[in-house]
């Protein structure tokens, strides 16, 4: 179903994609219950990353103008790095570049790119410090 799987990956029930072929895991990935990726722009996920439960990752997006917005959108690839922990009910945004090692708290919206070895929280999700 992905583009791409690393080995020993684990995938809990519930688990929702656009096309599934643009998503590339690496080593011992693991994602939680009911996690969402729309993946119509690729999605690349390091080796050794963890993804909580009720995480959406889109690259999807549509315009912010109302003309015309339900007659199409954009889609920008999202890169996550190694040993990166995504806590549930995070939202990943269109775009995006999550830096190794980094760990996103729980219920953060990211909006940003997140520079390795930093932990974010947050709506949008902010640096709360450095590893």
């Amino acid at each position: 179903m992905f583009g791409g799987v690393g080995v020993e990956p684990s995938i809990e029930h519930n688990f929702h994609c656009d096309l599934g072929y643009n998503i590339y895991v690496g080593d011992n990935f693991y994602t939680g219950y009911n996690c969402t990726i729309l993946d119509m722009a690729e999605v690349r996920i390091g080796h050794n990353c963890m993804i909580g439960p009720n995480v959406g990752i889109y690259t999807a997006g549509h315009s912010l103008e109302p003309k015309g917005r339900n007659k199409g959108g954009y889609a920008i690839p999202i890169t996550i790095g190694n040993d990166v922990w995504i806590g549930g009910s995070c939202v990943i945004l269109a775009g995006v570049t999550i830096g190794d090692n980094s760990v996103i708290a729980a219920g953060s919206v990211v909006t940003k790119d997140v520079p390795a070895n930093t932990i974010v929280a947050g709506n949008p999700a902010k640096v709360l410090k450095k590893i």
